[in-house]
């Protein structure tokens, strides 16, 4: 049911680059001193399937995210994971054109216990299959759209990333395409609904391209921050910060090669200092990605190049969390013992420790951002495939 369209912003992955990906062998998955528990395991019915998303946590310990099919129209679920394991799905995607379709972004919550995110198509405007949506899921599981996409240069399309929310209820997130230069675009919603395209990217050499699959950050001051897929310098990507005015500033750009990282996605971090940290998809010593450091004046660090292979992950996509001690945790789509992805923990000193190794039965190729529980002693997340059903797991891992 769903559209055939590949994005032409992802650019980075080769056919033959995943051909490489999908023949790596399986091996014996070693024994680990973390702890990972399986907390569901979706059928790829109307419960919905393959999450491509991170979750958030209610202090019930429930927890709230997305998977991008099945579910009662094929489109995708937001969904609900209690402490006892027990799934609900909150809505099915893709009734009726104005719906959204495809979810692919973390859900966020507001005090009252609302749900806020993006649907990547969908919304019967423009485009193939409509140019995605931003939605409000309320306590009682009534979904409400509150953008539906346009593209063209005067809006962006294809959201691929999810949202924040300021103090007064606006919401910021960025889209994948469309917007000036078909570069892609950072948006804000009021809390009526009026969308206000704050900055569409200009790409090339002073410029980002493509933000994909990540989510913005937010000071104190209002000022955003967050990361490109490509453009900049030498077309690796880049991390920028954009005032409420819109105007952006490019504070590094990515160099590939073997000493740095290239094609920047998920969601970055900010530290109390204003440090930010992040993960590049690409490059690096080994060519299979980095996680970085760039401090407020813009000196980056590569804290750690991915070796892939057994022992090591390979391609992190989803961003990091960092804790008070200064250890950033995240997890990589493949390598590992399997073959099927990690979870790690880097020092602050560029010390690396896998924290587990997927082996399948408990999921594949975790795609999605960590959350944590406010002691931060467990890490929560998902996997897109893996589990008894095959179509992918919710998880946490005691640290």
């Amino acid at each position: 049911m769903h559209s055939t369209r590949v994005c032409s912003a992802v650019v980075a992955v080769s056919s033959t680059f995943l051909t490489f990906l999908l023949s790596l062998s399986l091996v014996t998955q070693p024994t680990q001193a973390q702890t990972l528990q399986v907390l569901y395991n979706f059928a790829g019915s109307s419960d919905g399937g393959k999450p491509d998303a991170g979750l958030v946590r209610d202090a019930a310990r429930n927890l709230y995210g997305t998977a991008t099919s099945n579910g009662a129209f094929g489109w995708g679920v937001a969904f609900k994971v209690d402490s006892s394991g027990t799934e609900t799905v909150l809505h099915s995607f893709g009734d009726g054109t104005k719906d959204g379709r495809t979810p692919y972004a973390d859900l966020i919550r507001d005090q009252a216990g609302n749900l806020y995110g993006t649907t990547y198509e969908g919304g019967g405007i423009g485009c193939t299959d409509g140019c995605g949506t931003v939605f409000k899921i309320d306590n009682a599981g009534k979904e409400t759209v509150l953008h539906r996409f346009a593209g063209g240069t005067a809006d962006g399309c294809f959201p691929y990333g999810g949202l924040i929310r300021d103090l007064a209820g606006n919401l910021y997130g960025t889209t994948q395409e469309c917007g000036a230069s078909n570069f892609g675009t950072v948006f804000k919603l009021n809390k009526t609904g009026k969308e206000t395209t704050l900055y569409s990217f200009a790409g090339g050499a002073t410029d980002g391209e493509y933000p994909t699959y990540t989510t913005l950050l937010m000071d104190a001051g209002g000022t955003l921050y967050g990361v490109t897929q490509q453009g900049g310098t030498t077309g690796g990507g880049v991390v920028y910060k954009l005032t409420q005015k819109g105007k952006e500033t490019v504070l590094y750009s990515f160099l590939g090669g073997t000493a740095d990282g290239c094609y920047v996605l998920g969601t970055p971090f900010m530290d109390k200092n204003g440090n930010i940290y992040g993960t590049a998809g690409q490059c690096g010593a080994s060519g299979v990605g980095t996680v970085w450091k760039l401090t407020k004046r813009g000196k980056e660090t590569v804290l750690h190049s991915f070796a892939g292979g057994t022992s090591d992950g390979e391609y992190p996509f989803a961003g990091v969390i960092v804790d008070g001690a200064g250890n950033v945790y995240g997890n990589t789509k493949f390598g590992g013992a399997s073959g099927f992805g990690t979870v790690y923990r880097v020092t602050k000193n560029g010390k690396e420790t896998l924290l587990h190794s997927f082996d399948g039965t408990d999921g594949q190729y975790p795609n999605g951002s960590l959350a944590k529980n406010p002691k931060g002693t467990v890490l929560f997340s998902t996997t897109q495939n893996g589990g008894t059903m095959g179509f992918g797991t919710v998880w946490k891992i005691t640290k």
